[in-house]
């Protein structure tokens, strides 16, 4: 029977008793060294997932012409999103295996399907084998099982910080990629970046061999308990939500960045430096959420937080299309990337944690593995409705209908129990 009690589920784990009667003490926003070994090793694994996708994304349409089959745009299109694609079918299944065989068996057999997709690509030489790859690559689906593995070895209530890690790395990744992916194309062509990305699976096995902490037992789910578990995962309302949310927020992430370098480059910022104008923002998103985030959400403020965070998003969608109709200046556009970035780091960092906490241990990679597609989804959609509608109705058009969306989140979002470190649901904080 699933335990979906979490008062049931400390009962009958002393060790989890214990770590929540420590939670009490006078440190218990401190992360423990096993909660910092587990926070910072996978995230270190996700990064390097991470970097591995985002480095081709600004070299990719350009090298793959130089392949046989290149000069057709559509398979080329093709062969860049296979890997969203198998991604956004394999999350839930990956998500399922993680609850049912254990996180760290499922993550390790994903970075393998990684590793063995980036030596594909590394060694294609045509654009149909190199969606072979791709494809591959993206049987790697291991987002779910990461993010239960840390929610498993982390308590509530410093969850959020490991969270944070992850979501963060992501932003900070993709400024990283737009910089170092054209440096390592130029002397190493899109064969040698896929070659990097197999080393880096290599080493994510070996981080999670060898650096992650020991993962803890929880019980094992048989088949007529997982059908339970996708059951309650896709009728529960507040998880209903989250999942929405993470899909609006990717798929505006991925539909912005069809306009804004070319904002950038209207403001004289040449294509090679753009990478230096995302990177200082990031960066300092970063210092604004250790300083907004995990006080707030201590202080139980994290839902007004939550939905600034939207807020803020819309604000600088209607700025870029303001500034989308004129000669845009870099300061202001710099700005509004900082404050883009501060609040999709608050909300990628969040979500999970929220949805972590609304599952019961044994069926967090299920309720995860959805997360996750519908993350993927977001990707998939942002990067082909985005250039889609500029193409429509120009850049202004695109930067409105993203604000309308997020605008559409804010109301789904606002009636959403927040539940809180302790486990009992806010409604207004």
């Amino acid at each position: 029977m699933i335990t979906t009690s979490r008062t049931a589920h400390i009962m009958s784990n002393p060790e989890n008793s214990a770590a929540n009667s420590a939670a009490n003490s006078a440190t218990n926003s401190t992360l423990s060294s096993d909660e910092k070994r587990s926070c910072f090793s996978l995230a270190t694994i996700y990064s390097m997932r991470m970097l591995g996708l985002f480095m081709v994304l600004p070299v990719f349409i350009m090298e793959a012409r130089q392949y046989p089959g290149g000069d057709d745009p559509s398979s080329v299109g093709l062969a860049m999103g296979m890997y969203g694609l198998v991604q956004a079918v394999l999350q839930i299944p990956f998500g399922l295996a993680a609850d049912r065989f254990g996180r760290k068996r499922v993550i390790v057999f994903g970075l393998l399907l990684l590793g063995v997709g980036s030596i594909m690509a590394a060694c294609a030489t045509s654009v149909t084998e190199l969606a072979l790859g791709r494809a591959i690559q993206g049987g790697g689906a291991i987002s779910a099982a990461v993010t239960a593995l840390l929610a498993d070895q982390t308590r509530d209530h410093v969850r959020t910080k490991g969270m944070a890690l992850i979501g963060g790395s992501i932003g900070l990744m993709f400024a990283l990629s737009l910089i170092i992916g054209p440096l390592l194309a130029a002397s190493f062509g899109l064969n040698g970046i896929f070659a990097i990305s197999a080393v880096m699976a290599l080493l994510g096995i070996l981080i999670i061999a060898y650096w992650t902490p020991q993962e803890v037992a929880i019980e094992k789910t048989s088949s007529p308990q997982i059908l339970a578990q996708l059951r309650t995962t896709l009728t529960q309302s507040d998880l209903l939500r989250l999942d929405f949310g993470v899909f609006v927020l990717y798929a505006v992430q991925l539909a912005m960045w069809v306009g804004i370098p070319s904002l950038l480059t209207q403001a004289g910022v040449s294509n090679k430096d753009h990478g230096w104008v995302y990177l200082p923002a990031v960066l300092l998103s970063f210092v604004f959420m250790g300083l907004t985030l995990f006080r707030l959400e201590r202080s139980g403020k994290l839902k007004p937080l939550f939905l600034s965070s939207i807020v803020c998003v819309v604000v600088v969608l209607i700025g870029m299309y303001y500034l989308s109709q004129t000669t845009p200046d870099v300061w202001t556009l710099g700005s509004l990337i900082f404050l883009f970035f501060s609040g999709f780091n608050i909300l990628e960092a969040s979500q999970p944690s929220l949805a972590s906490r609304m599952a019961a241990p044994e069926s967090r990679g299920a309720v995860l593995g959805v997360y996750n597609t519908l993350q993927s989804l977001g990707i998939f959609a942002g990067g082909a409705l985005g250039g889609l509608i500029s193409r429509s109705i120009g850049l202004p058009g695109l930067f409105l209908a993203c604000a309308g969306i997020m605008l559409i989140w804010l109301w789904v979002s606002w009636p959403m129990k927040f539940v809180s470190s302790s486990a009992t649901p806010v409604d207004a904080q």
